[in-house]
C-alpha cells in the first residue's frame, strides 16, 4: 500500500513521532531507577543517548514522504533489533532474571507502527513477530506478562495497519468525490452555455428552414437532427462516471444516440455491464450508426436484449443493403470501420457480430456479448 504525500496519513506519521518520544522519556526514568542494578550502567547511558539520537532521526526522516520507504523502514527494524540483541549484556542475565525491564520497554513498538503505517496489516504483522520473537529470546525466562507483551505488539501492528490502509481508501475516495463535482459543474457550465447559443442557434435554423425546399430544407433536418441530439447529450451529461469495476446501466450509454432519426428501444429495466464492457459495445453501436448515417441515410433503430447470461444489441436501417462482397472489399482497400470499430471491438469482448443485408432491403447488425464479457 504506498504512501500518499499527504492528507489523512499525515497525522498518523506525527502520532508515531510522537509515540516514540513519550516511549523514550518512560525508558529514561526506568533506567534512572534501575541504573545500579544492571551489569554496565555506563553502557545503559550510551544505548540510551543512542535511542534518543535514532528517534530524532526517524522523527525527521519519517516527516518526508520521499523517506517512508524500505531503507528507512529496515534501518529502523534493525537498530531497533540492535538495541534489543544489546539488552542482556547492558542489563545483565541475572537483573533480568530477577525481573528489571529490558531497554527497550514500549520503545520497541516504533517500527511496529511505522511498518503498519506505510504497508497495512501484513507489514506490521511482520515486524511485529520479528519484534517479539527477538524480545522473547532475550529473556531469561518467558513469563506471562512477556507474552502478553508480544500479543499486544502484534495487535497493535495489526489494528493500526487496518487503520492506515481505510485512512488511504478513504483519502482516495475523497479525493474522487471532489474531482466528480468539479467535472459535474464544469459539464453544467457548458450545458447552459451550449443551451444559450448553439441550441438556440439549431432551433431557430430548423424552424426557418422547414417550410423551404432544396439544400436549405435539408440543412434545416440536419440543424434539428444535431438540436436534439444536442439536448440528449446535455441531458446526460449529469451522469457521474462509474467507479472503478463498477456496473454501468447500457441503456444510459446508447439513449445518447437517440435523435430524430434513431429510435432507441430498452428494457424497462435496467441493464447493468461491467464500465468496460458497457463502454466498448456502446462505442461500437456508435460506429455501426456512424455507417448507417453515412451509406444509407434515412432511419434508424436500435434495440436492446437482455437475455440473461448474454445482452444483444440490434441496429437496423432502411437503407439500400450491403452488397455481397463489399465488406470484404472495404477491408481489402484498408477502410476497416465495420472490421476494426465493430467487430474488433465485439471480438476483445468474447462476442460475435451477425451482419444481415440485401439490396434495397436494408441491413441489421446483431451484436451480442456475454455479460462477463472476457
Amino acid at each position: 500500500m504506498p504512501s500518499s504525500p499527504g492528507g489523512l496519513e499525515v497525522p498518523l506519521w506525527r502520532s508515531i513521532a510522537v509515540f516514540r518520544f513519550a516511549s523514550l522519556a518512560y525508558v529514561g526514568l526506568l533506567v534512572l531507577r534501575d541504573a545500579h542494578r544492571y551489569a554496565h550502567p555506563l553502557a545503559a547511558g550510551g544505548v540510551l543517548l543512542a535511542m534518543l539520537a535514532w528517534t530524532g532521526a526517524t522523527a525527521a526522516g519519517y516527516a518526508r514522504p520521499a523517506g517512508r520507504r524500505w531503507p528507512l523502514l529496515l534501518a529502523d527494524l534493525g537498530v531497533v533489533l540492535a538495541i534489543m540483541l544489546a539488552t542482556p549484556w547492558v542489563v545483565g542475565h541475572a537483573a533480568l532474571a530477577a525481573g528489571v525491564p529490558t531497554l527497550t520497554v514500549a520503545w520497541l513498538a516504533g517500527p511496529v507502527l511505522t511498518w503498519a503505517v506505510s504497508g497495512g496489516r501484513r507489514r506490521g504483522g511482520i515486524a511485529a513477530l520479528a519484534l517479539g520473537g527477538v524480545d522473547l529470546a532475550t529473556r531469561e525466562r518467558i513469563s506471562q506478562s512477556s507474552l502478553t507483551g508480544v500479543i499486544l505488539l502484534l495487535l497493535a501492528g495489526v489494528v493500526v495497519g487496518h487503520v492506515a490502509r481505510l485512512a488511504v481508501t478513504a483519502e482516495q475516495r475523497l479525493q474522487r468525490a471532489v474531482e466528480l463535482e468539479a467535472a459535474s459543474r464544469e459539464r453544467e457550465r457548458l450545458a447552459r452555455d451550449i443551451h444559450d447559443s448553439v441550441l438556440q442557434v439549431l432551433a431557430l435554423v430548423q424552424r426557418r428552414g422547414a417550410h423551404l425546399d432544396g439544400e436549405a430544407g435539408e440543412l434545416a433536418r440536419l440543424a434539428g437532427e444535431q438540436e436534439t441530439a444536442l439536448r440528449a447529450l446535455i441531458g446526460g451529461a449529469d451522469t457521474a462516471p462509474a467507479e472503478e469495476g463498477a456496473d454501468r446501466d447500457l441503456r444510459d450509454l446508447l439513449d445518447r444516440y437517440a435523435s430524430a432519426t434513431v429510435e432507441v428501444a430498452a428494457p424497462a429495466t435496467p441493464v447493468p455491464l461491467p464500465a468496460r464492457l458497457a463502454d466498448e459495445l456502446a462505442a461500437a453501436v456508435g460506429a455501426a450508426l456512424d455507417n448507417v448515417a453515412r451509406h444509407a441515410g434515412g432511419r434508424a433503430w436500435v434495440l436492446i436484449e437482455d437475455e440473461g447470461e448474454t445482452v444483444t444489441v440490434s441496429v437496423r436501417d432502411e437503407g439500400p443493403g450491403i452488397p455481397e462482397g463489399r465488406l470484404a472489399e472495404a477491408a481489402a482497400q484498408g477502410r476497416l470501420g465495420v472490421a476494426q470499430s465493430i467487430r474488433g471491438r465485439v471480438a476483445d469482448l468474447g462476442g460475435e457480430v451477425r451482419i444481415v443485408s440485401a439490396p434495397g432491403a436494408g441491413t441489421e447488425i446483431e451484436l451480442s456479448v456475454p455479460r462477463s464479457g472476457r
